[in-house]
C-alpha cells in the first residue's frame, strides 16, 4: 500500500505498490509520453513470474530476484506470460542523480538482487516497501533519499564513473558543487552524501573540498539557508505565510531548530528580525513621502 511518509518535497510519490496479476502487455508509446508528460523512473522488484522488457534498443528478461529500471519519458514494453507480483517504485527523473547517458545505458536491464552491489540495492528497496506504511513523512523522505543514492552508487558503478579527481580540477569541482547546492536548497533532504553522488566523487573527497573554506558542507549549507530566510523575512509578500513557512520555502523541517540557528547566526529571532526589518522599512518610507521631490504618488 502506498505510504504519504515517501513523497518528496515538492509531494510527487515515491510510494512502492505490489501489484499481482495474469497475462499482459503494457506499452509506452509517443501518444501517451506526449499526452501527459511525465518525466519519472520506475525501479520494479520482481517476485514471482518473468517479464520481457523493451527500452533503449534493449531486450531483457527480468526474472524473479531481479531488478530493473524504466524511464516514462521514451518508448517502452512489457510482455509478461503468465501470473506475476513485483514491487514497484515512481519517482521523479531528477531525484536520481545521473547522467542521461548512463540511466539510456542501463534501463531494461536486469540486475540481480542475488550478489554484489545491486544485491544491497534490491534488499534496501525491498525492506523500504515493507516498512513504507509505518514511516512519518519526514524519515519516509530521509529513507528514500537513501534509496535513490544507493541506486545511483550502483549505477555509478557499473558505468565506470569512479575516477579519482585531479587535485588541479578541485576549484572547478567546488564552484559546481556550491552551484548544485543553491538550486537544491529547498530540499530538506540535502546532504553530503547526495551531493557527492551527483557530482561522482566520494563523501570525504566533497568535505576536503571545503576545507579552505573553514567551513563543513552542512555549515556551508545552512548558512545559505539562513540567509535566503533573513532576506525573505523583509518583504512583506512572505511574510503573509508566516515564519515558518519561510523556514520550510529553504529546508528547514524544524521551526525550533531554525529560531536557534537564526538566532545564533544574527543574534535575534526570526520574530525580531522581522519586526526589525518592517520598522525599518515603515521609518524609511515615511521619510521619502515627506521629503520635497520626493517620490511621486498615484492618485
Amino acid at each position: 500500500m502506498p505510504a504519504a511518509g515517501l513523497a518528496d518535497a515538492q509531494g510527487e510519490s515515491r510510494c512502492p505498490s505490489q501489484v499481482q496479476a495474469g497475462p499482459q502487455v503494457v506499452t509506452r508509446s509517443r501518444r501517451l509520453i506526449a499526452q501527459d508528460g511525465k518525466e519519472f523512473l520506475i525501479l520494479t522488484l520482481q517476485r514471482r513470474g518473468s517479464a520481457l522488457k523493451e527500452q533503449d534498443g534493449r531486450e531483457t528478461r527480468i526474472g524473479p530476484g531481479d531488478f530493473s529500471l524504466s524511464d516514462s519519458s521514451r518508448l517502452f514494453r512489457k510482455k509478461v506470460e503468465g501470473a506475476f507480483c513485483f514491487t514497484s517504485f515512481h519517482f521523479p527523473r531528477e531525484d536520481l542523480r545521473v547522467r542521461d547517458e548512463d540511466l539510456r545505458a542501463l534501463t531494461a536491464t536486469a540486475f540481480s538482487g542475488r550478489e554484489g552491489g545491486a544485491a544491497l540495492v534490491a534488499t534496501y528497496f525491498a525492506r523500504l516497501a515493507r516498512e513504507a506504511a509505518h514511516l512519518d513523512a519526514f524519515a519516509g523522505r530521509q529513507f528514500a533519499d537513501t534509496a535513490l543514492d544507493l541506486l545511483a552508487l550502483l549505477i555509478n558503478e557499473r558505468r565506470g564513473r569512479f575516477v579519482p579527481q585531479a587535485p588541479e580540477t578541485a576549484a572547478a569541482t567546488l564552484v559546481r558543487v556550491k552551484d548544485h547546492i543553491l538550486r537544491h536548497l529547498a530540499d530538506p533532504g540535502l546532504a553530503p552524501a547526495g551531493i557527492a553522488a551527483a557530482h561522482f566523487v566520494s563523501v570525504r573527497y566533497l568535505h576536503k573540498l571545503f576545507q579552505p573554506e573553514g567551513v563543513t558542507v552542512g555549515q556551508w549549507i545552512r548558512t545559505q539557508r539562513l540567509e535566503r530566510c533573513r532576506r525573505d523575512l523583509q518583504r512583506a509578500p512572505a511574510l503573509e505565510h508566516g515564519i515558518a513557512a519561510v523556514a520550510r520555502r529553504w529546508g528547514f523541517t524544524s521551526p525550533s531548530h531554525f529560531s536557534r540557528a537564526f538566532r545564533a547566526a544574527y543574534g535575534m529571532t526570526p520574530r525580531e528580525w522581522r519586526i526589525h526589518s518592517l520598522s525599518g522599512a515603515a521609518t524609511t518610507g515615511a521619510a521619502e513621502r515627506e521629503r520635497p521631490g520626493g517620490p511621486a504618488r498615484c492618485p
